[in-house]
């Protein structure tokens, strides 16, 4: 008997529940043996409005398991399936009743992507450079610029914004600026 990596599809917004009800039950009724990781793969996103950090899941409704759901001749064990199946907040299997287990090419893949991402906060919002923001904080609050540099692992732009005339590099953060509605300043336009 071999734990493989299986995909639960779960309802909406309870897939932490799910996980942790499957870890504390699987080691009361003595099942921890045939069950194994639970994993909610999962990401950091910077909201610049609210100026948080949030937890985004890459794959909302789902959970990967790792269990024995089948024997060494490919038969169903009746007692994983069960727990798996009546466990609240679950609907099912990837697959339905004959679930197929993940191949080692997709696990590594998924969990490649989880660790590449892990100390990284995304931004909820994507900039591009040349297109233009609002600083919304700071000295130069209510000016208008353009992004020239991204540099999305340390969550910083730079703008270019019109002072006394004259372009000025401003380095700031996601969360300090959005993208504006209006063309940004023009070289010779003084705004704020």
């Amino acid at each position: 008997m071999t734990k493989q990596w299986f995909v639960l599809h779960t309802l909406t917004g309870q897939e932490q529940k799910v996980k942790r009800f499957i870890e504390a039950q699987a080691r009361m009724q003595e099942l921890d043996g045939f069950i194994g990781d639970v994993v909610i793969p999962t990401e950091k996103v910077a909201d610049s409005k609210t100026k948080t950090t949030v937890v985004r899941k890459f794959f909302p409704g789902y959970a990967l398991i790792n269990l024995a759901l089948y024997d060494d001749e490919r038969k169903l064990i009746a007692a994983t399936w069960r727990f798996i199946r009546d466990t609240p907040g679950v609907i099912g299997f990837l697959g339905g009743e004959k679930p197929v287990p993940l191949s080692q090419a997709e696990v590594d893949a998924i969990f490649d992507q989880v660790e590449a991402k892990r100390d990284k906060i995304r931004p909820k919002v994507v900039f591009e450079p040349g297109e233009p923001v609002t600083i919304l904080e700071g000295a130069f609050k209510g000016s208008q610029g353009a992004i020239t540099e991204v540099d999305p692992d340390r969550g910083r732009l730079k703008v270019n914004v019109m002072i006394f005339g004259k372009e000025v590099p401003v380095e700031l953060e996601y969360w300090q600026v959005e993208k504006a509605v209006d063309r940004p300043a023009q070289p010779g336009e003084v705004h704020g």
